[in-house]
């Protein structure tokens, strides 16, 4: 098995060309704490979706159009990775997340998440393989979403690893069928959990009752951003509203988040959907009316940005900003909106401390914020 190597001193010398090359491209950002520098690491991805740091300093990056490419800090991208499985590029559904193993440096297991086509028509998946150079090798499909349909709208997908062995994988509510999100005999809208080879755990919620044993949560409807709180270790996801009621919420076991039947936005062009709030269904934490529609969550923890530390950092599609909410226990007190002129797909903390970002364009873009300072 081909390990990856550690930074060398040319890889060192690589990254601090490509320290002088950000430079030279940043912008300053005015924020409530100071000035940030927005650089740009790498661009000419084709629709990136996610994003991961591996240990020796370079990413593994996503196209929603079905590649999984590397990308280094000196901006170089790579051809794509091969070996991945069948992929349905179509609406927005294509290759989704990505993410490592929490033992990835020892088993070198990827995971992916990804829409997958059948003759009945597709659905989000989740398949794991080790990365060996470019090569993905002993792929396997630990994850199926049920039923699979025609349709091109909301397929989530982010996946979180927890500190005690448990994947959790984030799944929409396919549009056309949002009342599914309602019931426990599908995956849509739904949170499940898994352990990292698929296998269902048996204290997950609803083992043993009607329904699908792997649904941790259910009543959502596209989760594009997730991550676990830096304390307390809890799920915590923003999902797509329709129009308006983006939602941000602490995603516990068992429990109904309401969509369809409460909401806080309304029909596409304006029309009631329901109550803002039911008997038995959980409350957002937090809510976007007019929509920002967000992708892509990080709890930031580094010591680049001291004033951030604790603060969910959440990228927006529409608006193409970050917003940054200040977080009280479960309580969002305050939020800032920074920002970025493009519009923000993933937002991740690098292992240097600073928040990367990938743009969602034909032309997509790997971006760098840190203090100005810096």
């Amino acid at each position: 098995m081909h390990l990856l190597p550690k930074l060398s001193l040319t890889a060192t010398a690589i990254l601090l060309a490509s320290l002088v090359q950000t430079q030279s491209q940043a912008q300053t950002i005015d924020t409530e704490h100071g000035p940030i520098q927005l650089n740009t690491i790498a661009e000419g991805l084709q629709h990136p979706w996610g994003m991961t740091f591996l240990p020796d300093g370079r990413m593994l990056v996503t196209e929603r159009t079905a590649n999984l490419r590397y990308v280094s800090m000196d901006g170089s991208i790579s051809e794509p990775i091969a070996g991945l499985p069948d992929i349905l590029v179509d609406g927005q559904g294509g290759l989704l997340d990505v993410a490592l193993h929490p033992e990835f440096a020892s088993n070198q297991w990827v995971y992916i998440s990804y829409n997958e086509p059948t003759p009945e028509g597709s659905s989000t998946a989740v398949a794991r393989a080790r990365l060996n150079g470019m090569q993905l090798e002993q792929l396997e499909v630990i994850f199926s979403a049920q039923p699979k349909m025609r349709s091109r709208h909301h397929f989530g997908s982010r996946l979180v690893f927890t500190d005690d062995g448990y994947l959790f994988v984030t799944l929409g509510d396919r549009g056309s069928r949002r009342h599914d999100a309602q019931t426990l005999d599908t995956h849509h809208g739904k949170v499940v959990r898994l352990y990292p080879d698929g296998t269902i755990p048996q204290s997950n919620p609803f083992v043993g009752r009607d329904g699908l044993d792997d649904i941790w949560s259910y009543g959502h409807r596209n989760i594009q951003g997730a991550d676990l709180h830096p304390q307390t270790r809890q799920l915590w996801t923003h999902e797509h509203g329709p129009q308006g009621g983006d939602e941000l919420n602490l995603t516990e076991a068992a429990k109904n988040y309401g969509w369809p039947t409460i909401t806080y936005g309304e029909e596409y062009g304006g029309g009631h959907i329901g109550p803002t709030a039911k008997e038995g269904m959980e409350q957002p934490v937090h809510q976007w009316t007019p929509s920002i529609a967000p992708s892509g969550m990080v709890f930031y923890t580094g010591e680049l940005f001291n004033d951030w530390q604790g603060n969910a950092l959440v990228g927006a599609l529409r608006y193409q900003l970050i917003a940054r909410l200040v977080m009280d226990g479960n309580t969002v007190t305050h939020e800032e909106r920074i920002d970025i002129g493009m519009r923000v797909r993933d937002v991740r903390q690098g292992p240097d401390g600073a928040v990367y970002l990938l743009t969602d364009e034909p032309n997509g873009k790997v971006l760098q914020l840190k203090p100005a300072s810096e």
